[in-house]
């Protein structure tokens, strides 16, 4: 069953991400090949991110109490079976872990040169020390003759950085081309509007190939039947604004997939 959403599904921003972005590039790559042929090719790579412990206690803030009391009742002689009772205090641990990350390089396959980056801003690389890091890379690929291709489909976190205010609006397309940096083509995406197509820059001299992002999209969540794991009469792991949240409300129900 395909995505009631007509573009970006938001439903997919919360625990679904790592697996919606792991079946997400590879049909990027699977629409891009037959472009890119022969001189071209598409390559995923991946490296991990890690999140730090701040990021990591924020996280956990926001699911868990601070601190929990147990209360134990009248005291008593301690069962035969176990030399404890209960502990009187529980709280969340912080713990650091790491996420996945892909993205995609275009290379032209006689060189090897990489010609164009296809990135895609995740949970990981929008907060905290991923950012960083992940800004750090996006400073050396805008220092270099690669075109750079930023998919950002994440309401939360920090967007990348622009000399001007962004538009208010859950989700864009970035592509900074080489001959015309430091201009940054932007594509503003609603909620309520399909995902554009856009074009992925090559070397010059050959034409831009076209990235249809609806389409990829669509075929990522049919492929793994996100369906089955979406309630949409819930709301989302990451939350709505007031306005997005009665639009979703509205909108599901005149699909008669919320009651």
């Amino acid at each position: 069953m395909p995505s009631p959403f007509p573009g970006m599904d938001p439903y997919l921003e919360g625990e679904l991400w790592t697996s919606f972005h792991a079946l997400f590039v590879p049909e990027i790559i699977r629409l891009l090949m037959p472009q890119l042929r022969p001189r071209y090719i598409a390559l995923a790579q991946k490296y991990q991110i890690a999140v730090d412990s701040s990021d990591a206690k924020k996280a956990a803030a926001e699911t868990y109490p601070d601190v929990r009391l147990v209360h134990t009742g009248t005291p008593s002689a301690p069962a035969l079976t176990s030399a404890f009772g209960t502990a009187p205090l529980e709280m969340a641990t912080v713990i650091a872990h790491s996420e996945p990350h892909l993205w995609i390089e275009i290379r032209d396959i006689k060189n090897r040169k990489l010609v164009t980056a296809i990135e895609f801003l995740s949970p990981g690389n929008k907060i905290g020390r991923g950012r960083r890091k992940y800004l750090r890379k996006r400073q050396r690929l805008l220092d270099s003759t690669a075109h750079l291709l930023e998919i950002d489909l994440l309401r939360h976190g920090q967007r990348v950085p622009m000399a001007r205010r962004l538009p208010s609006v859950p989700y864009f397309v970035f592509l900074s081309r080489v001959e015309k940096r430091p201009i940054t083509q932007i594509w503003p995406i609603r909620l309520d509007e399909p995902l554009p197509d856009v074009p992925v820059p090559l070397l010059a001299g050959d034409p831009d190939a076209v990235l249809t992002l609806q389409k990829a999209l669509s075929a990522a969540f049919e492929l793994s039947d996100f369906d089955a794991l979406v309630d949409y009469q819930q709301p989302p792991d990451a939350p709505f604004s007031a306005d997005d949240a009665a639009w979703v409300d509205s909108y599901l129900r005149e699909k008669s997939i919320r009651t």
